[in-house]
């Protein structure tokens, strides 16, 4: 297995392409995510990050009592791993998150992980769980990212959660979030670079961006995490825009601002044709610049389809 930040050194300063991808809905069948991203390994992705979903509920009266019902399932993120690894020939990069998981559960996750030969991982909070208004850690759980960096670190050492297991060091590569235009929830985008700062300090080897449409917002990212100190290979995050809903739906989900230019052109087309290579044309432009700056990669976040990334692609690799 080779780690991410290998293919960074190895690469002899050419921008390489990588994708992320989301396991489909429980009932759906592998083999039609599979046939998404075959399209896309033309452009020989190094790695594929596979996302990590909690299920999600509902609160209903059965029988009287109030239960807990799922509404929402996904199969397994580490099955899809092995399955891309197998197939593909490429590096399964996991989410790992904090939300849903005991310290515990994320130790016997990691296992699971390093026994697969996965050594590369993305190391998240995750989202609030469905119907909170905040993030509420599960109890013996990690509450931020930093802390769930500093478990997968500890063991990288050997270190278990208790000295009475029998321990072997891991070697993995960890990844972390973060958010040019600065999480919803920090106060400031001093106060994000800092928390930022605070797990790549806890062993963190890369940072991979959320989306942008404004390649200033990324320029000026960089610049201001190596001021503080933050110097390991930062990722950028691009989706090429496909529908006129996304110029509302994404600010609002993802708190991201979409340039004029942008607005203008999706919402000058004529037809869905249009709005989407309106949003694919945006994105290659994206990625020229992207690249003539040397970034170490562009990063698709693919939602699971190829065309739109895979015509970006076409022109960018």
């Amino acid at each position: 297995m080779t780690k991410i930040t290998e293919y960074f050194k190895n690469s002899g300063g050419k921008t390489l392409f990588s994708i992320e991808i989301i396991p489909p809905v429980k009932g759906q069948h592998l083999g039609e995510l599979m046939g998404h991203i075959e399209p896309l390994m033309e452009f020989k992705p190094p790695f594929i990050e596979v996302t990590y979903h909690r299920e999600e509920f509902i609160e209903k009266e059965v029988n009287g009592e109030l239960k807990r019902i799922p509404i929402r399932k996904r199969p397994g993120t580490l099955g899809i791993c092995a399955a891309l690894m197998q197939k593909f020939k490429v590096e399964a990069v996991p989410h790992v998150i904090c939300g849903g998981f005991t310290q515990e559960e994320t130790e016997d996750f990691l296992i699971d992980l390093h026994y697969l030969g996965i050594e590369n991982v993305l190391a998240l909070r995750g989202d609030q769980g469905k119907g909170e208004d905040r993030f509420i850690p599960k109890l013996g759980g990690h509450a931020y990212a930093n802390e769930l960096v500093e478990q997968i670190c500890r063991m990288n050492k050997g270190q278990l959660l208790y000295e009475e297991t029998e321990s072997f060091p891991t070697n993995f590569c960890v990844g972390v979030a973060a958010y040019p235009e600065k999480h919803f929830e920090a106060v400031s985008l001093e106060t994000d670079l800092q928390y930022l700062k605070q797990k790549v300090d806890a062993g963190a080897d890369y940072v991979v961006t959320q989306m942008f449409f404004d390649n200033q917002k990324y320029f000026d990212f960089v610049k201001a995490c190596r001021a503080v100190g933050i110097n390991v290979p930062i990722i950028p995050g691009i989706k090429p825009l496909a529908t006129v809903k996304q110029l509302e739906v994404l600010p609002a989900i993802f708190h991201l601002e979409i340039p004029n230019d942008l607005s203008k052109a999706v919402l000058a087309a004529t037809n869905s044709a249009g709005i989407k290579q309106a949003g694919i044309e945006w994105a290659i432009q994206q990625g020229k610049e992207l690249i003539q700056a040397g970034v170490p990669a562009l990063h698709f976040y693919t939602m699971s389809k190829s065309d739109s990334v895979r015509s970006i692609a076409s022109a960018l690799f």
